[in-house]
């Protein structure tokens, strides 16, 4: 049986080791922190996309069970007029899951106790620092530890920051940072400004802000806002009340409920940066491949990144299983993924500078956005989450 190398036990390595493991590839994940994951604090959402990827593999039950529904979506200006409404999920197959919101740490949480359940090893502590391909076309790992790992192929689900990408080509171009933190919080002491199931948008002067409602009232809330980059050390000291009085400062000549939210939050706030990655020229070599945001990342703007690396997932496995070379399964792969990949990362791109103009083009946005809501059930995002995967 062909053994598969999993560099990264995010979402991107859970779900390709169950859909591996469906399609007869054995496979192991090695996760380079001690428990948990990177930017847990966060809240994502999972859109119908991402669901019906899940439900080829069997995975979609725990994620539904963990989450709770986001069916509309209000835009608000900065002035605090209304622009318009729409379903967040599109138009397409009303039978079709989604969207869902949860925390980052709950669908790491749900996701590796559904494959140890199906008996996939996680191997925690486990941080890639080389690899090389031995005579007999077998990959072996190294990690930091001073532990090696041996299989058929190895496969890079280790994120934006990826080590595969560079064993794979050290020439890959670096993230681009987009100038924006995403900062992320949770409070219990406001009333939410939107109906249960609604995400409420507003495009800030400064900032742009989204919130929605949990089942149990509690507002979960984020902001991106300009900022610069900061090492990851130096973001990780910047306290609550900073991130706190920062957003406020943004958010004060606005005439929405953004500042009050911000204000009513305690020290459950934690902030990121947004970066992207527009273009890999190289996703593969002969033993090694790269898949979620390893490959492709999409600024935060249009919420697909869970969703794109879950259907790199499946995608990838079912390749695996269809064609016995492991490098013609990965130009199989990277047919089927690249146009629609890099199409979302560009059309995040275009919603963050939406997001963030000047005077005029807020002006402009402002006007003819009510427009493009009114025509949200016309299918305009349906290749968007209406994509499938046939396993």
């Amino acid at each position: 049986m062909t053994k598969a190398l999993i560099i990264g036990g995010g979402i991107a390595g859970a779900v390709t080791a169950m859909a591996l493991q469906k399609a007869g590839v054995e496979a192991e994940v090695f996760e380079a922190y001690e428990s948990g994951a990177d930017d847990v604090g966060a809240f994502l959402v999972v859109f119908a996309n991402g669901l019906e990827a899940l439900r080829a593999v069997g995975a979609h039950g725990p994620v539904l069970a963990n989450s709770f529904p986001a069916e509309r979506v209000e835009f608000l200006s900065g002035t605090g007029k209304r622009l318009g409404e729409r379903p967040l999920a599109g138009t397409v197959d009303e039978t079709a899951m989604g969207p869902r919101t949860l925390t980052r740490a709950t669908l790491y949480r749900v996701l590796h106790e559904e494959a140890r359940r199906r008996g996939i090893p996680v191997r925690h502590g486990k941080r890639l620092v080389a690899a090389e391909t031995v005579s007999d076309r077998r990959v072996v790992a190294s990690f930091s530890d001073g532990s090696r790992a041996e299989g058929d192929l190895m496969i890079g689900a280790d994120g934006i920051h990826s080590v595969v990408r560079k064993l794979i080509d050290p020439a890959a171009p670096r993230p681009r940072y987009t100038g924006q933190n995403t900062v992320c919080g949770y409070t219990r002491d406001i009333k939410p400004p939107s109906a249960p199931d609604t995400y409420t948008m507003i495009y800030g002067r400064r900032a742009f802000f989204g919130c929605t409602a949990a089942p149990d009232g509690e507002v979960w809330w984020f902001a991106n806002a300009p900022g610069p980059e900061r090492s990851r050390r130096d973001l990780a000291a910047v306290t609550a009340d900073q991130w706190r009085q920062r957003l406020l400062a943004l958010l004060a000549d606005d005439h929405t409920p953004a500042a009050a939210v911000v204000r009513a939050t305690g020290e459950h706030i934690i902030a990121s940066h947004a970066y992207d990655l527009a273009v890999t020229p190289q996703w593969y070599s002969d033993t090694m491949v790269i898949i979620g945001d390893a490959a492709h990342a999409a600024a935060p703007n249009a919420a697909q990144g869970a969703s794109m690396a879950i259907e790199d997932s499946i995608v990838l496995a079912k390749c695996l299983r269809d064609q016995h070379e492991p490098r013609r399964a990965f130009a199989a792969y990277e047919e089927l993924r690249r146009a629609r990949v890099e199409r979302v990362v560009a059309h995040s791109a275009r919603m963050t500078r939406r997001s963030a103009p000047g005077p005029i083009r807020r002006l402009v946005r402002d006007v003819m956005l009510p427009r493009s809501v009114g025509r949200g059930g016309d299918g305009a995002d349906d290749w968007l989450t209406g994509y499938r995967v046939e396993w």
